[in-house]
């Protein structure tokens, strides 16, 4: 046993093995040649507070989320912790009294706790190349807002423009671009906003001029299925396979419907919303990653059992009612969030697939747009080049069994109808001291059902996907579905309707290998978070640093050419 455990161990602990895979580069003959920005994810930036508020000002510059200091606010004030991580429901923006910002620097998303790193053995690892401030950066963002508030409020892509820009005019070298998970979405934003003439102002080849390479890691190109239940219902596979008497505490201390509530004021989570429709996700009649043989498809992604099952717990693919698509949920999903995040969903985001050149071109002009690669071209930067690099061979969640509970109040704002019927034009006080509220109507009734993640459902039948806990599970990298990670990259990308400028795209896989016994899966592992400790992923990045990208080839385990060429493209 002791055997097995201690390569993992050592190399969690060891600071000399952190450095192995940038050593093995160097020993042989790699240099820096480019610019290194590293861009994170959601939640891997740390955010601060800079309240000054009586229940925030102990927690002034301290780190409410990531580290321990989060633990200690949560602990201590959940209440004043939940109103300085919420945003306002209307603005987007700080709620009144409370302000959060981005930590800043290298350290910033190095890790999210002492001895949970993140982007920690990226920067060792570049760091033995001789890469340093000078021309290696971490560009940390509120990964709370959404795209178009991150400019307005912290101008973060005209520092990002300015830091890309200062790595050519300064120093001389263009800038490889790594970026990870929802950073991929963000990065598509950015190239979009720089071209802009009425945004950043950089020009059509703006890109071309300052960008060698775009490493997209674990990109979540297409969205990821994780965000639809936890906008729908504040769960995810995480949160349903604990034992009973920690879903019991957690309930008690931070339920599904105040988790639902506080995702929901983070626009940014919306950009990972699934994209494309059935048309990528597919339909009742199948989807386009179905296993052979599947009798229960990935095509309906929110799945009822008949109410009159609803207590029985033998399950079995004939006695399920796959119901809602894609494109049924978002209709689903809309009529159980209030009106201020459906109108935020509306300017800030879109989800569908666009076939048409011209539509794609004028798209340019609409930053709703931007964040999707179904709806914008790539920038026309023949030179730059795409490395997709991310895990396969890990189950992960593609679908869900819900079950109905009862009818409950919408959170829409009470209303007085003989005041004139609407919310806005309910009469209200502006006395000091004043205590009345609006009255709801006498006919107020509930409007919506509770629902949630049955957990009751498990499906192991091997002519069906795997389900459990009510998940229904499918290949990718734990996180994000394989759709979503390598279709753009394998096929969408190939197309000149969505690439006019030709840029090579390389897809590079990389198997979910873990050691047995390491908690975070050790050098072999591709989990979405741990793939950045990845030993082939961080010589794939120094290789392509070091401009000799060339080395870094297609390389495919998993089916995602026969899937991707399954999407109704056209």
């Amino acid at each position: 046993m002791s055997e097995l455990v201690q390569p993992g161990r050592d190399w969690l602990n060891s600071r000399v093995n952190n450095f192995e895979v940038g050593r093995d580069a160097r020993d042989r003959g790699l240099e820096k040649k480019h610019a290194v920005v590293l861009i994170p994810g959601i939640i891997s930036s740390g955010l601060e507070s800079w309240s000054t508020m009586p229940d925030a000002a102990p927690f002034f510059r301290s780190r409410i989320w990531g580290g321990t200091t989060m633990v200690r606010a949560i602990i201590k004030s959940k209440d004043a912790w939940t109103k300085a991580m919420a945003l306002d429901e209307f603005t987007g923006l700080d709620p009144p009294k409370y302000k959060v910002r981005s930590a800043q620097g290298l350290d910033a998303a190095s890790a999210f706790m002492p001895g949970y790193w993140i982007w920690g053995k990226a920067i060792e690892n570049l760091a033995v190349l001789n890469y340093d401030h000078d021309d290696l950066s971490l560009a940390s963002y509120d990964w709370r807002l959404s795209f178009y508030n991150l400019e307005v409020r912290d101008h973060y892509f005209s520092r990002l423009k300015i830091a890309i820009e200062f790595n050519l005019n300064v120093n001389e070298r263009k800038t490889v671009l790594v970026s990870h998970s929802m950073g991929s979405s963000l990065l598509l934003w950015f190239f979009k906003w720089v071209e802009s003439p009425e945004h950043g102002k950089g020009g059509p080849d703006w890109v071309e001029r300052h960008v060698s390479d775009w490493v997209n890691v674990a990109g979540t190109m297409l969205g990821v299925p994780k965000a639809m239940s936890a906008l729908l219902s504040g769960e995810m596979r995480d949160t349903v396979e604990i034992n009973q008497a920690a879903t019991y505490l957690l309930e008690r201390f931070f339920s599904r419907s105040e988790r639902a509530k506080l995702f929901r004021s983070w626009a940014g989570a919306a950009s990972m919303i699934l994209k494309g429709g059935n048309s990528v996700w597919g339909d009742e009649s199948g989807a386009p990653d179905d296993l052979n043989n599947s009798t229960l498809t990935g095509g309906t992604l929110y799945n009822f059992r008949p109410e009159t099952e609803a207590n029985n717990s033998d399950v079995t693919a004939d006695t399920t009612h796959p119901n809602l698509t894609l494109d049924d949920s978002m209709s689903f999903i809309l009529e159980k969030v209030p009106v201020s995040y459906q109108t935020m969903l509306a300017s800030n985001f879109s989800f569908g697939i666009e076939r048409d050149e011209e539509q794609l071109v004028k798209n340019n002009g609409d930053h709703a747009k931007w964040s999707n690669p179904l709806e914008v071209q790539l920038p026309k930067a023949p030179s730059m080049k795409i490395y997709c690099l991310y895990g396969t061979g890990k189950e992960t969640e593609r679908a869900y069994f819900y079950q109905n509970g009862g009818y409950e109040h919408d959170e829409s704002p009470n209303v007085d109808f003989d005041a004139g019927g609407s919310a806005e034009q309910a009469p209200v006080c502006l006395e000091p001291n004043c205590t009345d509220t609006t009255p709801r109507a006498p006919l107020d009734l509930p409007l919506s059902r509770k629902v949630w993640i049955d957990g009751s459902v498990t499906l192991d039948d091997k002519n069906v996907p795997r389900v459990r806990s009510g998940v229904v599970m499918g290949d990718g990298d734990g996180t994000v579905s394989l759709l979503s990670l390598g279709s753009m990259c394998v096929e969408g990308w190939k197309r000149p309707r969505y690439n006019p400028a030709g840029i090579e795209v390389v897809t590079h896989e990389i198997l979910h290998s873990p050691l047995a016994f390491d908690p975070r899966g050790g050098p072999t592992t591709a989990d979405h978070v741990d793939i950045l400790g990845s030993s082939e992923l961080n010589d794939a990045i120094l290789e392509i640093v070091s401009g000799q990208g060339h080395n870094v080839k297609d390389q495919f385990h998993s089916e995602i050419r026969t899937i991707a060429k399954k999407i109704r493209w056209d």
